[in-house]
């Protein structure tokens, strides 16, 4: 088994994807908060990065858009120095 790896990323407002209605349509949860808090987030557990957000599993299925500072080249950078990006 290999050792879990983590990325410190400051994050700050998230939504929250818990699913679809019977139209298929997104059912999310909005949180504001006041700016940014260091995070460790576990690389396993990312699905996509953009230019302002992290998409990573959550809790029970469910998904997480984190807005993140930093932008995508920089986290993109520190990942690759990693030896996480192909």
């Amino acid at each position: 088994m290999t050792e879990p790896r983590f990325v410190r990323v400051r994050v700050g407002s998230y939504l929250i994807l818990h699913g679809f209605d019977e139209n298929n349509a997104e059912i999310t949860e909005a949180v504001a908060v006041e700016g940014y808090a260091d995070k460790l987030v576990a690389v396993d557990r990312i699905k996509s990065v953009s230019e302002r957000y992290l998409l990573t599993d959550y809790a029970d299925g469910r998904l997480i858009y984190w807005e993140y500072e930093g932008g995508l080249q920089a986290l993109e950078s520190r990942l690759a120095t990693a030896g996480l990006v192909i």
